[in-house]
């Protein structure tokens, strides 16, 4: 499968932990491929993103924030960003997507 994984909200501690996990999991159990969408849905609308493998996330734990970024807000909050949603699903042929985070999740 093809996972995407956004953090959203405020920074807060544990999200590369969490990012980690799900991109351990993924690859080593599912074989899934991930990628992370940079400052959250800002990322998944304008389809800027990184691919994320257990090799990128050695060293990860002990830092702090998230590698990908976070912003407040959501699709939403434009008149098109749920067609731009749908849109980086179709072109990306992502399966699924994590959502980690508060405020705009």
């Amino acid at each position: 499968m093809r996972i995407g994984v956004l953090t959203g909200g405020g920074d807060c501690p544990g999200l590369n932990a969490v990012i980690r996990a799900i991109v351990r999991k993924g690859e080593s159990v599912h074989g899934d491929e991930i990628l992370g969408f940079i400052d959250s849905w800002d990322g998944v609308m304008a389809q800027t993103f990184v691919r994320l493998d257990i090799s990128s996330m050695r060293g990860l734990l002990p830092k702090g924030g998230t590698i990908i970024g976070t912003k407040r807000g959501s699709p939403f909050d434009h008149d098109d960003g749920i067609d731009r949603v749908r849109r980086c699903f179709d072109e990306q042929r992502l399966d699924g997507l994590v959502v980690i985070g508060g405020n705009g999740s």
